[in-house]
C-alpha cells in the first residue's frame, strides 16, 4: 500500500503540486532564491512571490561564468513576476578547487553562491532555496551537496514536480521561460581537468553567441585541451553546419576567437555531455 501510495503521489497532476509548493513557501514565512532566471527557479520565484509577497527576494549571482544575455533574461523575468530582485557578484573564480575543474567543480561553484545567498538570508531573516526538481536527483548533481551543507531548501523537489509539471506550471503562469532550454554555467563546456579561466570562457561565450547568429539554437561549444572546440548542435542542422562554406566561415570564426581546431560532434547536441567521463557508482 505505501508503494502504491508514492506512486499515486508522483503521478499527480501539476495543478496539485502547485498548491503544494504554494502551502510549502508559505510556511516559511520569508525565503532567499537563488534565482538564475531559467524556467525552475523562475517558477521557484512566481510561486514564493505569490504566497509570500515582499518577504520573498530572488538573488542572482553573476561572473564571468554567467552566458550573455541570461542576467537581461533574469531581470526581465522578476520584473513581469514583480518580485524583489537583488543582483551580487560571485568570487569562485578565486577558488582552487573551482578553476582545478574537477568532477566537483559545481560543488565549489554553489557553495560560493550559498555562502553569499546566506549574508542576504541572514539579513531578511529567511530560508534560502533553490530550483531543484524531482528529475534532478538521478543525475550527477555535486551542487546539491553543497545545499545540504549549507541547508538550502529544494521546494520543487519537496512537492516532487518534475521537469515537465515545472514547465507546464511556468507555461500556465505566463512564464516566457516555460520552454527555455536548460543553460549551464559556461565553465561546464569545459572538459573536467582542463583549467577554468577567464579567457576561456570569453572564447566559449563567444562562439556561442556567434553560432546562435548563424540560426543554431541549441548549441554547445565544448573546450578540450589543446583549445580544441567541439560543436554540439541539433542533428537536424549538421548536414547543412559542414556544407563547405558554412563549415568553412565557422572554423574561421572561432580560430579568430582563439581556438586551435574545431570539430563538429556527429552525435548532436546534449545536455551534460561531459557529465559521460564522470562515475556515478
Amino acid at each position: 500500500m505505501q508503494g502504491a501510495e508514492m506512486q499515486a503521489a508522483e503521478m499527480q497532476g501539476w495543478e496539485s503540486k502547485r498548491d503544494e509548493l504554494l502551502a510549502t513557501l508559505v510556511a516559511m514565512e520569508r525565503c532567499v532564491i537563488a534565482y538564475s532566471g531559467g524556467v525552475d527557479s523562475a517558477v521557484v520565484a512566481a510561486a514564493a512571490f505569490r504566497a509570500l509577497g515582499a518577504s520573498a527576494i530572488a538573488v542572482t549571482g553573476v561572473s564571468d561564468s554567467l552566458a550573455s544575455g541570461e542576467l537581461e533574461i533574469a531581470t526581465r523575468i522578476a520584473e513581469q513576476i514583480g518580485i524583489r530582485h537583488r543582483v551580487i557578484a560571485t568570487d569562485e573564480m578565486t577558488k582552487p578547487g573551482y578553476l582545478r575543474n574537477g568532477p566537483d567543480r559545481c560543488y565549489h561553484c554553489k557553495s560560493e553562491l550559498y555562502s553569499h545567498l546566506g549574508e542576504v538570508a541572514r539579513a531578511e531573516n529567511a530560508t534560502m532555496v533553490n530550483g531543484a526538481n524531482l528529475d534532478d536527483v538521478g543525475d550527477y548533481r555535486p551542487g546539491m551537496k553543497a545545499a545540504g551543507e549549507f541547508a538550502v531548501r529544494s521546494p520543487l523537489l519537496e512537492c516532487r514536480m518534475t521537469k515537465s509539471d515545472v514547465r507546464a506550471l511556468a507555461q500556465h503562469w505566463g512564464l516566457p521561460v516555460w520552454d527555455k532550454p536548460a543553460t549551464p554555467c559556461l565553465s561546464s563546456r569545459i572538459a573536467y581537468g582542463e583549467e577554468v579561466t577567464p579567457e576561456r570562457l570569453r572564447m566559449i561565450d563567444h562562439a556561442e553567441a556567434y553560432l546562435r547568429s548563424k540560426g543554431l539554437e541549441n548549441v554547445r561549444v565544448r573546450y578540450h585541451r589543446g583549445d580544441l572546440a567541439r560543436l554540439e548542435i541539433s542533428p537536424a542542422a549538421i548536414g547543412a553546419l559542414a556544407e563547405d562554406r558554412t563549415r568553412r566561415e565557422i572554423s574561421a570564426k572561432l580560430r579568430e576567437l582563439g581556438f586551435r581546431f574545431v570539430t563538429l560532434d556527429l552525435d548532436g547536441f546534449r545536455s551534460g555531455s561531459l557529465n559521460d567521463l564522470v562515475s556515478l557508482g
